[in-house]
């Protein structure tokens, strides 16, 4: 409805001297902050960098766990393996993801960027790497202010050397995805990875390097279409990083002796922590900002100062825009349970095409050059093709049979045997006399019976040519 749009925050532009305006062209340096929060996204952070590498590491049935080898076709997700033609569920994937992140999005604002985008995880491990070599936000300032020495030059040396280094282990770690991870480590520290294979690795090492390294926020706000068209997701009860204030206003300094009332301030004190521990380098109390990516420092940083003066927490919070106001939050409403369905809806249709995937396909090809042919028995004979997809992990076995014409003859073998991931092609025939028979429908089955005695049938229809 129109009438839950946030309101526009003006700021009046002719009095901004006591406000540091953001500058894209200006380096950030980010203040490390501790508190729930930033040990929530660290936590989250690591965790995800270590799945992104371990994963491809991981054995499954004897062979890598993930792997999707373009060059054969096959994609293997445990013990799940897809080929081309089960690619549908790639786009059920993204519809979900999509949906998830509306639904997210429009209940907790954006979390994605602050604790799980990978452009927000690898920005902090890379600031990570600056405060090991480089010292505190105001050490990297001044180290990038003095002229060259030893000491700058080493201490930049090391840096770079850990940003190479876990960029290129990134390269490596995404490119062993789609290369078996044994072969893929082996060869290309002994040069012996093809070109492809290293061109990707390279690749991926530079973006990685460059995004992480030296643009940092500027994918966020310059590049990131998510952050252009989250606003069309928010409403009053989305829940933000947001400012009270009602509680802060008027800030300024003040000794913690001071009584706030008596002196007509609020409780901010102007300390301006939340401007400098925010990754993108805005001030959170100028309103709700695009450039805010949820990720929880200011309101760690506010709570740190709150303590100091002691004051109560939350003076920035996790909050939303009808509570700020006084009002009730409502977190069931219309959007929400719209979205939320939606996506309850597309999980199920996703896991329902999942059970449904069969272990195996199968193509009839019929001989076009000779539709029928009278054999030495007098049976008019009809040849097929069939190309038959294992796609299992495993050898398996295939009963081969037909119905539909009565006394007819399979002129083939019963049973084949198919290695895991190969397209078998197998002529047949099938012969029969045609006298008294009317039907020309036959229906191909192939089935294969598993370890545990499940039954697994495929079957195809095809004509057969009478000749009559």
């Amino acid at each position: 409805m129109m009438t839950d749009r946030i309101k526009i925050k003006e700021i009046d532009s002719s009095n901004t001297s006591d406000v540091k305006q953001y500058n894209p062209s200006n380096r950030i340096y980010v203040r490390a902050m501790y508190g729930f929060y930033q040990k929530l996204r660290r936590y989250t952070g690591w965790g995800l960098i270590v799945a992104f590498v371990a994963l491809p590491l991981m054995q499954w049935n004897g062979q890598q766990a993930i792997l999707f080898d373009i060059a054969d076709q096959q994609y293997h997700i445990f013990n799940m393996t897809l080929f081309p033609q089960d690619l549908t569920l790639l786009a059920w994937v993204f519809i979900i993801a999509a949906f998830a992140l509306f639904f997210i999005t429009t209940y907790l604002g954006r979390v994605w960027c602050g604790y799980t985008c990978p452009q927000t995880v690898w920005t902090f491990i890379f600031i990570w790497f600056e405060e090991r070599c480089e010292g505190s936000a105001n050490k990297r300032k001044r180290l990038d202010q003095m002229s060259w020495s030893f000491n700058k030059i080493w201490r930049k040396t090391a840096k770079h050397i850990g940003w190479i280094t876990f960029s290129l282990l990134t390269g490596l770690a995404f490119s062993s995805y789609f290369v078996p991870v044994r072969e893929l480590y082996l060869d290309f520290f002994t040069f012996n990875t093809g070109f492809a294979t290293t061109t990707s690795v390279l690749f991926f090492t530079v973006i990685t390097y460059i995004n992480a390294g030296w643009m940092r926020s500027i994918v966020c706000l310059h590049m990131c279409p998510y952050a252009r068209f989250q606003s069309a997701m928010f409403d009053k009860n989305t829940y933000i990083v947001g400012y009270d204030a009602k509680r802060g206003e008027t800030r300024g300094p003040r000794s913690r002796k001071d009584s706030p009332e008596e002196l007509g301030l609020g409780d901010c004190v102007d300390c301006d922590l939340c401007v400098q521990v925010c990754p993108t380098g805005i001030d959170i109390r100028n309103g709700l900002q695009y450039e805010c990516i949820n990720c929880g420092a200011c309101v760690d940083a506010c709570d740190y100062t709150m303590d100091k003066m002691g004051y109560p927490r939350g003076l920035i919070s996790y909050t939303t825009e009808e509570k700020l106001a006084g009002k009730k939050t409502k977190v069931l409403r219309p959007k929400i349970i719209g979205y939320g369905a939606l996506l309850l809806i597309m999980i199920a249709v996703f896991f329902i095409n999942i059970a449904n995937l069969s272990s195996a396909e199968m193509e009839i090809l019929r001989d076009r050059n000779v539709l029928y042919r009278e054999n030495s028995q007098g049976l008019t004979e009809n040849t097929y093709t069939l190309k038959i997809l294992n796609k299992t992990i495993k050898t398996q076995t295939y009963d081969l049979s037909f119905s539909g014409l009565k006394d007819a003859q399979l002129l083939g073998p019963n049973q084949i045997i198919i290695k895991p991931g190969e397209v078998l092609t197998q002529p047949i025939s099938i012969a029969v006399d045609p006298y008294g028979i009317k039907e020309n429908k036959i229906y191909i089955t192939i089935t294969l019976t598993g370890a545990s005695g499940e039954v697994e049938t495929i079957e195809q229809q095809t004509t057969f040519f009478l000749g009559l």
